[in-house]
């Protein structure tokens, strides 16, 4: 979830210290495929060694760390990469473990009351999580293979860049803030579902939906804020060349 910490982030910081302030950080490592130890490291020392723009690291490591809300303007196509791979990772994330967490508490809580508001729970959290599903399939089959050919089109002499008519602009109306339902399901929880022998799943299950609802939010400013607007110029460079 969003930690503030004290902090300020700069290309000198020790990324260990980061990760003891603010341990919620260890999960944007992951993404960016960063593993520990990380022994004396700075974050310019780091990003050099993985490949990561400082002021992408920097900036997504912030809003992790609720220290700030704005985002660099000093990345270059070259990040778009970089920034791919983190989002799939970001994907296989919420479908592989943060998904499968949920469902067990949903049922645990079930199986010690089997109340019918209960059943219910499950349901609605199964129905919000495939509408979650269904917008990554469309980022993965559609918006990311379409940003990869933009890249290719862009940085590779032969690669052959068809207009099929798409654009970045299609994805960013199509982008819905999947968040948002995931309120429904907490006031659900906290105030209303009769109190039963549940209480430690619970609150664990309340925990569970609070993070993946500020995993959510976080992936999806990435994607406006950071993606998008990337893209954007992208395809203003690929399509002015093609023509």
């Amino acid at each position: 979830m969003f930690h503030f910490c004290d902090i300020q982030i700069s290309p000198d910081t020790k990324v260990a210290d980061l990760v003891l302030e603010n341990p919620y950080l260890a999960l944007m490592l992951e993404h960016f495929g960063i593993a520990f130890p990380l022994k004396e490291k700075t974050v310019v020392k780091l990003c050099t060694e993985n490949g990561i723009n400082v002021d992408l690291f920097i900036s997504l490591a912030s809003l992790f760390s609720g220290t700030s809300k704005e985002f660099t303007n000093n990345l270059v196509f070259e990040d778009i990469p970089v920034i791919l791979q983190y989002l799939k990772n970001d994907h296989q994330y919420f479908t592989d473990e943060k998904y499968p967490q949920i469902l067990a508490l949903i049922r645990e809580m079930k199986s010690s009351s089997n109340q019918e508001e209960i059943v219910l729970v499950e349901k609605f959290f199964n129905e919000y999580f495939a509408e979650v599903v269904e917008h990554l399939k469309y980022e993965n089959e559609i918006v990311f293979p379409y940003v990869t050919r933009l890249y290719k089109a862009l940085h590779e002499k032969n690669a052959a860049y068809a207009d099929n008519g798409y654009s970045v602009e299609e994805y960013r109306e199509h982008h819905d803030n999947i968040e948002e339902k995931l309120s429904d399901l907490k006031n659900l929880l906290i105030k209303y579902l009769p109190a039963k022998d549940d209480q430690s799943s619970r609150r664990r299950l309340l925990t569970h939906l609070f993070e993946l609802e500020s995993d959510l939010t976080i992936h999806s400013k990435i994607e406006d804020h950071v993606l998008v607007p990337l893209v954007a110029q992208m395809e203003k460079h690929v399509k002015g060349k093609s023509q």
